[in-house]
This record gives C-alpha cells, sequence and structure tokens, in this order.
C-alpha cells in the first residue's frame, strides 16, 4: 500500500484550499510549506535516506519522506503538541502520530476520551477523524536519535506559530514529554518582563498544569504527559490510565468533555 508520495516530487498540500473558510485555506499553505521545508540540512538528509533505505517490514511501502504537517479539526479548542515524527512513522505515512507505537498508544486515548473518532491510525487514508482536536509536533521532520539540535527547533518554530494564530479557538495544549513542554511555554508563549520564580513554568512533570499568555493574547492551560515512546509505555513510567487521566483533563480544560468509558 502506498501511504505517501515520492521524496523527488512537488510538495502539495493535502486539503482543497478553493472556497473553504480562510484558517482552512491558509492552513493548507502552511500544510504545502511544511512538506516543501528544506531548512535543516542534518534533518532533509535524514528523512530521506531513511525514506529510500526503509525498515525491512515496510519495503513495499513508498515514504512519505518531508515535513510531516499537523492535521485534525481546524476549530480545535485542544492542540496536541508531541516532539517530531518517527523516521518510519508519520515519515513513513506523512501524518503525525500516525504508523508507530507512540500514536497507537495516543489514539487509543483519544478515542477513549471521545476526541478521536476511531482508537487506530494507521495511514492517511484509513479515516481517522478527531472532534475538536488538532496534533502537531513541534519539530516536523524526523531527527537522528530522535534529538533535534536547537537550531533545528528554531528553524521549525515559525511554523507552529503559525499554526496557533489559525488556530482561533484553541484553550488548552497537550504537551507530550519534555521537549514539547519547553516549546509551549518559551516558544508559544509571551515573555514575561522581569518575571519571578513564581511566575515561571512549573517543572514538568506527569499531571503538570500551567498557564501561559500566546502572542495574540489568549491564555490557554498547557497539561503535561510524559511522551508515550516505548521507553516509557515498555518501563510502565506512563501506563494507558495515567495517558487517560492526562487526556481527559485536557480535553475538559479545552471545553471538550470526556466521554463515558
Amino acid at each position: 500500500m502506498n501511504n505517501g508520495h515520492m521524496t523527488n516530487q512537488s510538495p502539495t498540500p493535502r486539503s482543497p484550499a478553493l472556497h473553504v473558510p480562510s484558517n482552512r485555506a491558509e492552513l493548507a499553505v502552511l500544510d504545502a510549506d511544511i512538506c516543501a521545508c528544506r531548512l535543516c540540512p542534518r534533518l532533509v538528509a535524514w528523512r530521506e535516506e531513511v525514506a529510500v533505505e526503509k525498515r525491512a517490514s515496510f519495503r513495499n511501502e513508498t515514504y512519505w519522506g518531508r515535513g510531516v504537517p499537523g492535521f485534525g479539526d481546524p476549530d480545535a479548542s485542544l492542540l496536541v503538541l508531541g516532539l517530531a515524527p518517527a523516521a518510519h512513522g508519520a515519515n513513513r505515512t506523512g501524518r503525525v502520530f500516525t504508523g508507530d507505537r507512540s500514536g497507537d498508544w495516543l489514539f487509543r486515548a483519544l478515542h477513549r476520551a471521545g476526541v478521536a473518532n476511531q482508537p487506530t491510525s494507521v495511514c492517511l487514508d484509513d479515516g481517522l477523524a478527531l472532534r475538536g482536536a488538532w496534533i502537531a509536533a513541534a519539530v516536523r521532520c524526523a531527527p537522528p536519535g530522535n534529538r533535534p539540535e536547537p537550531q533545528e527547533r528554531t528553524n521549525c518554530r515559525p511554523f507552529l506559530h503559525r499554526e496557533v494564530r489559525l488556530l482561533t479557538q484553541v484553550r488548552a495544549i497537550l504537551v507530550l514529554g519534555q521537549f514539547a513542554y519547553d516549546v509551549a511555554t518559551r516558544d508559544l508563549a509571551t515573555p514575561v518582563a522581569n518575571a519571578t520564580k513564581s511566575e515561571k513554568a512549573p517543572k514538568f512533570g506527569h499531571g503538570v498544569e500551567a498557564s501561559i499568555t500566546l502572542v495574540d493574547g489568549r491564555t490557554v492551560d498547557v497539561v503535561c504527559s510524559y511522551h508515550p515512546s516505548q521507553q516509557n509505555t515498555f518501563t510502565g513510567t506512563l501506563t494507558e490510565p495515567m495517558l487517560d487521566e492526562v487526556v481527559g483533563r485536557a480535553a475538559d480544560r479545552a471545553g471538550l468533555g470526556v466521554a463515558t468509558r
């Protein structure tokens, strides 16, 4: 099955941009810009090398091999923010958290919370839809070792800023891991001049909450979760009940409510 596009094709938006409300049209433009970005040589080389070499179990698939845009409900009140695409997950499928073990955990939890219409996410055309939520990564290309460099994070920052400005209904952000928390509280938040220690964002931890003011003046709640990586899930550092609790709390903060389990 072909879950993406050839890496030598010209990137095109995956969402129609004609005769739709302005944020949908602008999100489609952002989508295309992310797909076309080649600003970070190390990330471009890695994502394309992985797309050619492939994992043996996916050898018959065509990898996406580009930057990976966010996706979901353009009227989302909940933003779910992860670290970066997985080399053989979103870098293969073209949709963030789709086709990897972390996504398996995340979408089961979102489904139980009534935010996703199904508990699985395997490819672009699998029928997945989100209600009131948008999912994005802080860095849009798969990084070697899942470790973006500081300049790569900085290069990707304008994409997230544009995205959040277009998602005008966002009231809460669920961050998955320390990296996403740092991006939310440092890159998205308006700097507070002469902030005291007590006014700064609290230390990251599973279940920790913070409140930040975005550059457009909106105040949003930030809810923290350990990242649903295999390192965390295999060791029991993160369990499904733990993930369900923070997903449900973030949905509540966003005004979505939680489905009866």
